[in-house]
C-alpha cells in the first residue's frame, strides 16, 4: 500500500436536462384567466389589428385620390382658364341700304326704290347715317322740315336718321306728291319715297341700321 494521498473523486456534473426542466419550471406564469377569456381577448385582438388595416387602407386611398384631384384638376374652378381666342377688330357696319341721289334710286336687300331727295335750294347732304327711330306716323314741325313756322306736317312710315355730328335727316312716305318720286326732287333735304315703298323699308330697316348717301342730284333743265 502506498502512502501517497489518493487524488479526490471528481464530483460529478449536475443533469442539464434536469437544470433546464427546472428553469422552465421556475419561470412560467400562470394563464392569464379561464380559456374563454383567452379566445375572447384573442378575437379582440384580431379584430382590432383588421381596423387598423382597413383605417390604414382608408387613409392611403383618401390620399391617393387627392393626389389625383391636384394632378388633374376638378370642374370647381380651380383649374386653369384655357387661353382666350384672339379677337380681331370689327370694321364699320356695312350700309343696309344705298340712296344714289344722282340715279334717284335707294338700293337695300337686292331691291331699288324710286327716291326724291332735296331740290336744289335744298340739297340732301351725302353721308352716313344711322336708323335711332321710327315712326309709323308722326308730326313734323314745319321749321323742321324746312317748310317754315307757319305749319305742322304729318309724315307716315318714318325713318329718323342721324349722323356722327348730329345732324338729322328722314326717309317718309312723299304721299302728298307720288308722282315726282324717281323724276324730280321736291323735297326740303329728307329722302321721298313711294307709300308702299316707304312702309316695305320701315319693316325691313331698324335702329342701329346704316343708310349711307352718295352722290348729287342732277341738275334741273331750265
Amino acid at each position: 500500500m502506498s502512502d501517497e494521498p489518493s487524488a479526490p473523486e471528481p464530483t460529478p456534473a449536475p443533469d442539464i436536462s434536469a437544470a433546464l426542466h427546472a428553469l422552465a419550471v421556475d419561470a412560467r406564469s400562470p394563464a392569464p384567466g379561464t380559456g374563454a377569456d383567452v379566445r375572447r381577448r384573442a378575437g379582440t385582438r384580431r379584430r382590432r389589428r383588421h381596423a387598423a388595416l382597413v383605417g390604414g387602407g382608408a387613409v392611403a386611398a383618401a390620399a391617393l385620390v387627392a393626389g389625383l384631384v391636384v394632378g388633374l384638376g376638378d370642374d370647381s374652378g380651380s383649374r386653369p382658364a384655357p387661353p382666350a381666342a384672339p379677337t380681331t377688330s370689327a370694321g364699320p357696319t356695312a350700309p343696309a341700304a344705298t340712296a344714289d341721289l344722282a340715279r334717284r334710286e335707294l338700293s337695300v336687300a337686292g331691291r331699288k326704290l324710286p327716291l326724291s331727295s332735296g331740290r336744289a335750294k335744298y340739297p340732301t347732304k351725302p353721308g352716313r347715317m344711322t336708323v335711332v327711330a321710327k315712326h309709323r306716323s308722326t308730326k313734323l314741325s314745319g321749321q323742321t322740315v324746312g317748310l317754315g313756322e307757319t305749319y305742322d306736317v304729318y309724315f307716315h312710315w318714318v325713318l329718323e336718321l342721324r349722323d356722327a355730328d348730329g345732324r338729322t335727316n328722314y326717309v317718309v312716305a312723299l304721299t302728298y306728291d307720288e308722282k315726282s318720286v324717281g323724276k324730280r326732287d321736291v323735297t326740303h333735304g329728307w329722302l321721298g319715297l313711294r307709300a308702299a315703298d316707304a312702309k316695305w323699308l320701315y319693316e325691313k330697316l331698324s335702329p342701329g341700321s346704316v343708310v349711307t348717301i352718295e352722290g348729287k342730284a342732277p341738275a334741273v333743265r331750265s
